[in-house]
């Protein structure tokens, strides 16, 4: 089978697609023929060597931990779940035509693989950093970097619960983020200014790790009103860095069930083949995305 590989960390170029062996599903696992398989900014924050020293890989590694596909093989004690059936969820090395999943969920009627794959972990991470910030019903939650996954599937969650959002994002962006039920202001000098004429900010949660965390820290009054899922400077500031990940099979039963009551959409901004995975990084980390981006199997 192909999948992307790398064999040193460093910039998009260590990539490869190369011929690997095709893996099995081993006990508590399923194996998908891989239609779709998500983007994420972890992806290239692991081949560029960010996480060696806290989560050393082996070398050569795969790529990719999201995927959509056709389940081929279950493995010993999975029920529920058999060849044929179309599902998404969690593996490892997803950027591959064949990949073992540890978490899935079938997908919704209407849904695509495309979408699909664009799902679990910007779900689990956004259901995460809602529930350590603490924002309740009736409050405000200030999103920085907004437009992107994480932050579309936060401000569509916020708002089922009850929660107003204030969401910043690239000029571009902004009708995107109204069109999601937030409050929108542009990144750029007097940002902070602007969110502060829109109202009362009760927490914030920074995606994007553009140097912010100063700023949200005075507009909630706090530091522990402040998550970062992206900026490791913030124990200098008390803010806390959220990066240990939850529970992805309650994330993707949240996920089906916010999609059929018609709560949850995230676009996908653009896909690419699976030979395009160096310039799905490039995009990916030069940030101003709007929705997901995925490769196509």
């Amino acid at each position: 089978m192909r999948k992307v590989s790398f064999a040193e960390f460093g910039g998009p170029d260590v990539l490869r697609l190369v011929d690997a062996e095709e893996p099995h599903a081993g006990p508590g696992r399923i194996r998908v023929a891989v239609r779709a398989a998500g983007v994420n900014p972890v992806d290239w924050r692991i081949r560029e060597g960010q996480f060696r020293k806290i989560r050393p890989i082996e070398l050569p590694a795969g790529v990719g931990q999201d995927a959509s596909g056709v389940v081929d093989e279950v493995g010993e004690g999975v029920e529920g779940v058999e060849a044929g059936d179309h599902v998404f969820g969690e593996g490892t090395s997803a950027y591959a035509e064949f990949a073992v999943l540890s978490a899935w969920t079938r997908m919704p009627e209407g849904l695509t693989f495309e979408e699909a794959a664009g799902y679990p972990s910007v779900m689990e991470t956004a259901l995460r950093v809602i529930r350590e910030v603490g924002v309740r019903p009736g409050q405000t939650l200030l999103v920085s970097g907004a437009s992107g996954g994480v932050g579309s599937a936060v401000l569509q969650i916020a708002r089922d619960r009850g929660v107003a959002v204030i969401g910043t994002a690239g000029a571009a962006n902004q009708d995107y983020l109204r069109s999601l039920g937030a409050l929108a202001t542009p990144y750029g000098e007097g940002w902070a200014e602007r969110v502060r004429r829109l109202g009362r900010v009760d927490a914030a949660l920074d995606l994007a790790g553009s140097g912010v965390l100063r700023e949200l820290v005075e507009l909630t009054g706090d530091p522990r009103k402040v998550i970062t899922i992206a900026d490791p400077a913030a124990p200098e500031l008390g803010v806390r860095f959220s990066g240990t990940a939850g529970s992805m099979p309650e994330a993707l039963a949240e996920t089906v069930g916010l999609i059929g009551r018609g709560k949850l959409h995230i676009p996908v901004e653009k896909s690419y083949p699976l030979a395009g995975a160096a310039a799905a990084h490039i995009d990916s980390q030069a940030g101003h995305t709007r929705g997901r981006r995925v490769l196509i199997v």
